[in-house]
C-alpha cells in the first residue's frame, strides 16, 4: 500500500485492513487494487467505501466459521474495529474523535444533575452496567447500523437503530467494547442452549421449523393452561411455525396440543387477566382466539409481581404470527426468500433472548428488537414493510453473510432449498462496492420517517400520561371544561328558536329554505369547514397557543358534605330513570312489532302506510321545508296562540296504554330467553 495512502488512513482503519488481508490470505495493495478497480471517482468517502469493500470479503471468510470466531473473541474485536473505522477512517477523523473523547472526559469530572427518569433507574443496575465500560473509543447509532448491513447476526438493519438505543440506554447510548463482546457472546449462548431444547412430544418438527423459546420445564419457570374451572401446568414451546404445550403428566408430558400460528386465518393473540377456577384475578394470560378452535386457548405465566414474561411470550408469538401474515401478504413464495425473512425474524429473537440476559434487572422492551412486532404498530411502520417486501424480493442467493447463511454456519438451519434455485451471486453485480444494495437507501428513508413519526407519537401520548391516571371526577370536569365554548352556543340557538331575536330568526328560516330548496347541502357542509379553517387561521395569529399554557380546572364546592352526598344521590337516581325509561320504550317498541294488541299496531302501521305513499309522492325536500317553517312557528307567538295540548295529551295516553311483555328475572342462565 502506498505510503502517502497508509498516511491519510487512520491507524485504527490500517490496522483493519491489515486483519482483513490476513484473514483473506492476500496483501493490501491487492485489496486496495480490486477496490479502486471497481471504484468511480465522482463517488464521496473513499477511505471508508474502502473499509466497507475489504472488510466485506473478509466477512464473508469469517461467517463460514463464526461459532468458533465468536468463542475465542476474534469476531467481535474484529467487527468492533469495523465500526470504529467506519467513524474515523481518515487520519483527521481520528484527531476529531481524540478531541469528542477528551472533552467527554473533562465534562465526566463535573458533576452532573440526574434526570428524573435516571432516579428512577434502581441502584445495582446503575452499579452493573458500569462493568460493561471502558476507556476505550466507543461507538454510536449509526456505526451499529451500518454494521447491521453487512453482519446480520449483530443487528437487523431494519429496526437496528431501536435496538441501539434500548440495548445502550444505560451508558448513555455508547456501546462499548466489553458490553458489544459481552452481547454476542450471549447470543453464541443462547443458540447452543435452543439447540439443546427437546422436540415436544408426538410432534415432528418441519425442516425450517427452529424452536425459539422454551418454559414450564424443571429449570424454569411454570405455565399453566386454563380450560374452563381447571388448571394444567406444563411445557410450553416456541418455533417460527408454532405454539407447543405439553400437559404435565406423572413422569413426563402428555402429547403436545398445537397452535399453528403460520395459518393464514382470522386467528388473534392478545392479554387477559385470570385465576384459579377461571376467575379473571391476575393480569398475566395470553389468550389465543381462532375460528378453527370452539373455545379460545389460555395460557398463563404465574409472576409475583409484574407481567413480563407474559409480555414476553406475546410478543414473541405474534412476531411469529405476523411473521407468515407478512409472507402471505405480500405474497413471498420464493423458499430463499422465505426462508431468509425466516431467518432475520429468529435471529431477532435471539438477540432479544440475549439482551434479556445483559439486562435481568430492567428487561428491555420486546418490540425494540423484533421486525414485525415494531412496525406494525409504529406510525408509517406499514411503509416500511413494504419496502422490506421489495428488498427481499431482490434475494435470490445465499452470500456468506446473509442471515440464512449465518444460521446454517451455527447449526441451526436445517433448511432444504433444491440446489437448483440457489444462485451463486457474482461480486459487484447486484451490491455496490460498500455491500449494500442500491435499494437500501429507500429502505432507510422509510425507517427514519417511521422513526421520526413515533418520536413525535411518543411525546404526543406523554402529553395525556397524567389526564389517564386522573379519576372518572376529574375527567368529567375536564370534559365539561372543553365544552363550555359549545355550551356558550345553546342559549344563542335558543333565542332563535324562541323568536327573542325576530330578524335572525327570519334570516335563519330563510337560509336554511333557501339550502333546502336549492338542494345546497355540498356548498353548506363546504362553508362550514372554511368557516373552521378562518376561526383556525385566526386563532394562529392572535398566538392563542401562546396564552393556553395548560387548562386549570377547580374542582373546589360550595357545597357541605351532606348537600355532596345529596347531590350525588339524586344524580344516581337520574340516571336510574333514564335506564328504566329506556328499557321500557324499547319492550312497548317491541310490543307493537309483534302485535302484542293489534289496536295500537294496527294505528303504527297505518300510519307508517301513509308516511311511506307521503315519501314516495311528495320530495322529500319539499317534506323537510315543511317541517322546518312548522316547527319555527309553533315555537312562535302565533303557534303558542293556536297550539293545544289535547294532541300531546292523546299521544301520551295512547303510548301508556301499551302493554309490555312480563319480565322474569332468573339466575340460570339455560332458562334465558325460553
Amino acid at each position: 500500500m502506498a505510503a502517502t495512502l497508509k498516511k491519510r488512513l487512520s491507524a485504527v482503519t490500517n490496522d483493519l485492513l491489515s486483519a482483513s488481508a490476513l484473514k483473506l490470505g492476500t496483501y493490501v495493495d491487492k485489496l486496495v487494487e480490486d477496490f479502486e478497480a471497481g471504484w468511480q471517482p465522482e463517488t464521496t468517502d473513499y477511505s471508508r467505501k474502502l473499509v466497507e469493500f475489504c472488510c466485506s470479503k473478509a466477512l464473508n471468510e469469517m461467517c463460514l466459521n463464526i461459532g468458533e470466531k465468536i468463542s475465542d473473541g476474534s469476531l467481535s474485536r474484529f467487527t468492533y474495529n469495523m465500526m470504529l473505522a467506519c467513524v474515523m477512517p481518515d487520519s483527521a477523523d481520528e484527531d476529531s474523535n481524540d478531541e469528542c473523547v477528551a472533552k467527554e472526559k473533562e465534562e465526566r469530572k463535573i458533576p452532573r444533575k440526574e434526570t428524573e427518569e435516571q432516579d428512577e433507574i434502581p441502584l445495582f443496575y446503575s452499579d452493573l452496567m458500569p462493568l460493561l465500560v471502558d476507556n476505550e473509543p466507543s461507538v454510536g447509532e449509526d456505526a451499529f447500523v451500518w454494521l447491521g448491513s453487512l453482519f446480520p447476526l449483530v443487528a437487523e438493519v431494519v429496526n437496528g437503530r431501536f435496538t441501539f438505543e434500548t440495548l445502550t440506554a444505560p451508558t448513555g447510548n455508547r456501546l462499548h467494547f466489553p458490553a458489544y463482546d459481552k452481547f454476542l457472546k450471549e447470543i453464541d449462548k443462547c443458540i447452543k442452549h435452543l439447540q439443546k431444547q427437546a422436540t415436544p412430544k408426538g410432534v415432528v418438527l418441519a425442516d425450517d421449523e427452529f424452536i425459539l423459546h422454551v418454559e414450564g420445564t424443571a429449570s424454569t419457570q411454570r405455565v399453566v393452561r386454563h380450560i374452563g374451572a381447571t388448571s394444567w401446568p406444563g411445557r410450553l414451546t416456541l418455533t417460527n411455525h408454532a405454539l407447543y404445550f405439553e400437559a404435565m403428566a406423572v413422569l413426563s408430558y402428555q402429547d403436545a396440543f398445537k397452535i399453528d400460528l403460520s395459518k393464514d386465518i382470522d386467528h388473534h393473540l392478545k392479554s387477559g387477566a385470570t385465576g384459579p377456577w377461571g376467575a379473571p384475578l391476575f393480569d398475566k394470560a395470553i389468550i389465543y382466539e381462532s375460528p378453527e378452535l370452539s373455545e379460545s386457548v389460555i395460557l398463563e405465566f404465574p409472576e409475583i409481581t409484574s407481567s413480563t414474561r407474559r409480555d414476553h411470550w406475546l410478543a414473541l408469538s405474534k412476531e411469529v404470527m405476523l411473521l407468515h401474515q407478512f409472507l402471505n401478504k405480500f405474497k413471498i413464495e420464493s423458499p430463499i426468500q422465505a426462508w431468509e425473512m425466516h431467518s432475520r425474524t429468529i435471529l431477532g429473537i435471539i438477540r432479544l433472548h440475549a439482551a434479556r440476559e445483559m439486562l435481568r434487572i430492567s428487561p428491555p422492551n420486546p418490540t425494540k428488537f423484533l421486525i414485525f412486532a415494531l412496525f406494525y404498530e409504529l406510525p408509517k411502520g406499514d411503509y416500511v414493510l413494504e419496502e422490506l417486501a421489495k428488498d427481499l424480493k431482490n434475494v435470490n442467493s445465499c452470500p456468506a453473510c446473509r442471515a440464512s447463511s449465518i444460521l446454517k454456519s451455527l447449526n441451526v438451519s436445517q433448511q432444504s432449498i433444491a440446489l437448483t434455485e440457489v444462485k451463486e451471486e457474482p461480486a459487484g453485480e447486484s451490491e455496490s462496492v460498500s455491500g449494500q444494495t442500491d435499494n437500501f437507501s429507500t429502505l432507510e428513508s422509510a425507517i427514519n420517517q417511521a422513526r421520526k413519526e413515533e418520536k413525535e407519537t411518543f411525546i404526543a401520548k406523554a402529553t395525556t400520561e397524567g389526564l389517564k391516571e386522573e379519576g372518572i371526577g376529574n375527567n368529567i370536569l375536564v370534559l365539561k371544561e372543553q365544552l363550555r365554548p359549545l355550551m356558550n352556543v345553546v342559549p344563542l340557538f335558543q333565542d332563535i328558536v324562541q323568536w327573542k331575536k325576530p330578524a335572525t330568526t327570519l334570516f335563519v328560516i330563510v337560509t336554511t329554505l333557501v339550502i333546502i330548496y336549492k338542494e345546497w347541502f355540498h356548498q353548506a357542509v363546504a362553508a362550514f369547514l372554511l368557516w373552521v379553517v378562518a376561526k383556525m387561521l385566526k386563532a394562529r395569529r392572535e398566538n392563542v397557543r401562546d396564552h393556553l399554557k395548560k387548562i386549570v380546572v377547580s374542582i373546589a364546592s360550595d357545597q357541605t358534605t351532606i348537600k355532596s352526598i345529596v347531590s350525588a344521590q339524586q344524580g344516581f337516581i337520574t340516571v336510574q330513570d333514564i335506564v328504566k325509561t329506556m328499557t321500557i320504550a324499547t319492550m312497548k317498541i317491541q310490543s307493537i312489532l309483534v302485535s302484542r294488541t293489534n289496536k295500537h299496531a294496527n294505528t303504527v302501521m297505518l300510519v307508517m302506510v301513509g308516511s311511506a305513499m307521503l315519501v314516495a309522492v311528495v320530495p322529500l325536500k319539499f317534506i323537510v321545508m315543511a317541517t322546518t317553517v312548522y316547527y319555527f312557528v309553533m315555537t312562535s307567538k302565533l303557534g303558542k296562540y293556536i297550539a293545544t295540548d289535547r294532541g300531546n295529551r292523546r299521544l301520551k295516553e295512547w303510548w301508556e296504554s301499551i302493554p309490555v311483555v312480563p319480565v322474569e328475572i332468573e339466575d340460570k342462565a339455560s332458562n334465558i330467553g325460553t
